[in-house]
């Protein structure tokens, strides 16, 4: 796949903080890039740089093979974009918020309304139409942000924090629609977020840390180079997982032995098949990927 974003030594400071300090990476066409860091971290820095609302420092990005230091307007035109907080007019209608926010793309008439209604059904909103986005359930609102961000057929969609505060229904729509886009029309995905179990579903992961690249690579290869596996293990007893000399840690009805990798769980089994007659076997989370590279947690979840 060829890369449709390359950011090479970006570099952005507000005052004596270092936001982007020689930040390089690619992005390949059609994949979906996890872009991860704590508040602070430089995602939004580097966003709002690539979209063309902030000056860089230094360093040269291209997108879809397009430099941003002499073609802005053109990347515009390959970017939608889905920001944390909403950007659409509370005091408008759905239809009108869309209708005036597609007229910038030169979409109008006929073919503004196939387009929303093409997306409308994709979205699932026919029925919201001509409601006031004020009135509008958070879940509603991002639907029709995403539509926004959709009009123009954009080859890149960035998404910062696209699910958070959504119930799961409306986070699971979503990300059917995001994943049929991806399929059907080859669409990158560049998503920042704080839920770890959707920075594991993506192709490539990149870990920022006061603006440096922390840790990058795919889910597996950041669970196996920053994780143990884990072995649940039940119906025994204290003294017997004592025995074993590894780390353990006593949970609700089982014991959870912490090994390095996969091949060291295997030989613990066969050198003690008398214990493990009921285990699972997992691999560490992308929580725990996130913590061990950047000594923070992203999200609060289970103790690990």
């Amino acid at each position: 796949m060829n890369n449709i974003i390359e950011i090479n030594g970006l570099c952005k400071s507000f005052g004596k903080v270092n936001a982007v300090n020689d930040l390089s990476f690619r992005v390949k066409q059609g994949e979906l890039f996890a872009f991860l860091g704590e508040n602070g971290a430089g995602k939004s820095t580097t966003i709002n740089i690539m979209c063309g609302q902030l000056k860089k420092d230094g360093g040269k990005i291209f997108i879809d093979g397009l430099d941003l230091d002499k073609d802005l307007s053109g990347i515009k035109s390959k970017l939608g974009v889905v920001f944390q907080n909403s950007v659409l007019d509370k005091s408008l209608s759905v239809y009108d918020n869309l209708e005036s926010r597609a007229a910038l793309y030169g979409i109008c008439g006929a073919d503004f309304r196939k387009r929303l209604a093409e997306l409308a059904k994709l979205l699932d909103f026919e029925d919201l139409l001509k409601r006031t986005v004020g009135k509008l359930s958070g879940g509603q609102k991002r639907r029709i942000d995403i539509a926004r961000a959709l009009l123009h057929d954009p080859k890149i969609l960035i998404l910062d924090e696209p699910t958070t505060g959504l119930d799961p229904q409306t986070r699971k729509l979503l990300w059917g629609v995001i994943g049929e886009l991806r399929k059907n029309e080859n669409m990158t995905v560049f998503l920042t977020t704080h839920y770890m179990e959707e920075a594991a579903e993506a192709d490539y992961i990149v870990i920022l840390d006061r603006g440096r690249i922390a840790a990058e690579g795919t889910a597996l290869e950041l669970k196996n180079a920053y994780t143990a596996d884990f072995i649940t293990l039940y119906g025994v007893t204290k003294d017997a997982v004592k025995a074993l000399g590894v780390k353990y840690k006593q949970i609700p009805g089982a014991f959870r032995l912490s090994v390095p990798n996969t091949k060291a769980a295997a030989e613990l089994i066969i050198n003690h098949p008398e214990l493990f007659n009921d285990f699972e076997i997992t691999k560490g989370k992308m929580d725990d990927v996130f913590l061990n590279v950047t000594g923070k947690k992203l999200t609060e979840g289970e103790e690990k």
